[in-house]
């Protein structure tokens, strides 16, 4: 779900080196434009996907993700997070078939066009993965091949200062992944009680400052209420030091969208109720960008990998009733230099796997 900050050339030197996978991401590249003029000429309004920048379509760790979910023809898989489809597209190249979900309107548009060609083997429903058990029984299927969720924000999203993601530029201080649904950034910022923000900045921002700043954002927004990222921005650089080339909003911005959206929730829904789902052998792929996604996708891991559980009080270890996955990462996957140099985004990608056990 990530666009590059490269000329599509780029990839022709590496292609040697970076095996099959990288070959379709390099076609996706040079194929991005003419995606998004195919895409302009079917929508009647103002299309965003022609400005620079606009791709959805880069997907990171293309090869790992390929690698572990091995997708082939006659299987189904789930795809949670489709943005612009590029892993979707990897694996319908497969000839499998994929069921994708995606909270963003826009998103969806672009991906179904995209992807069009694939006919009935590609079926896309604007929903939040945590979802996934409602469009899979509306789509007649009981058990999948496979499952993938690339979490956190797209670059397009960032991209588009109207979406209110990024302090970068200025814009409504929205941050929905659904903008028709939920409170926005903005009611968050000004409405919620100071402990409440406080909360918010210290388990979603992890800021050591998090009582401080929520007193001054409480103080500011009594005498004049926030409303565009751009002055939520300046307004907590005037509060927070710098710390090297880490902007002070940073941390703060990525809490409120966290709790925006929901995301931790929807993300411990969907892990306690993937596994089901899953035929025997059946992957289960996680990417995560920061330390909170990743230690509550390694924690739900591990406990459904434990096949025995043991206590001090018990006369003897019990079976884990839990237990139906076989862990395929011992530490999450990271993408390897060639792609960092390509997709920067990728740096801080973690692909945690794991493997359905048992009927």
């Amino acid at each position: 779900m990530s666009s590059i900050a490269t000329t599509p050339m780029a990839f022709a030197g590496l292609l040697p080196v970076l095996g099959g996978a990288w070959e379709e991401v390099a076609r996706m590249t040079r194929d991005g434009l003419r995606s998004r003029e195919r895409f302009a000429s079917v929508d009647s309004g103002s299309d965003p996907l022609t400005e620079a920048g606009r791709d959805y379509h880069v997907p990171v760790l293309p090869r790992e993700v390929i690698e572990k979910l091995s997708p082939t023809k006659g299987m189904v898989f789930l795809d949670g997070t489709l943005g612009g489809g590029g892993h979707s597209e990897l694996m319908l190249k497969s000839g499998a078939r994929v069921i994708a979900l995606d909270q963003d309107a826009e998103a969806l548009a672009f991906a179904r066009q995209r992807l069009s060609g694939f006919g009935e083997a590609f079926t896309a429903v604007q929903a939040n993965f945590r979802d996934f058990a409602r469009v899979l029984t509306e789509a007649g299927v009981d058990k999948v091949d496979g499952m993938l969720v690339d979490l956190g924000v797209s670059s397009h999203q960032l991209d588009e200062a109207a979406r209110g993601f990024s302090f970068m530029q200025d814009g409504p201080l929205d941050m929905r992944m659904n903008p028709l649904e939920g409170r926005s950034a903005a009611d968050w910022v000004n409405e919620e009680a100071e402990v409440e923000l406080a909360r918010i900045l210290w388990e979603y921002g992890e800021m050591r400052d998090s009582r401080r700043v929520a007193r001054a954002l409480v103080k500011r927004r009594d005498e004049k209420p926030f409303e565009t990222t751009g002055d939520l921005a300046s307004f907590l650089s005037s509060v927070l030091p710098r710390h090297g080339k880490t902007h002070p909003a940073t941390l703060s911005f990525q809490a409120l969208r966290i709790a925006v959206n929901d995301e931790l929730g929807a993300l411990e829904q969907f892990l306690a109720e993937a596994p089901d789902w899953l035929k025997p052998g059946g992957k289960l792929a996680v990417i995560s960008f920061h330390s909170l996604e990743d230690r509550i996708v390694k924690r739900a891991f591990l406990r459904y990998a434990m096949e025995w559980l043991d206590r001090p009080e018990w006369p003897e270890p019990r079976r884990n009733p839990e237990y139906c996955l076989k862990v395929l990462t011992r530490k999450p996957l990271e993408a390897a230099e060639d792609e960092v140099k390509i997709n920067a985004r990728s740096r801080s990608a973690r692909l945690r796997v794991a493997e359905r056990i048992g009927s």
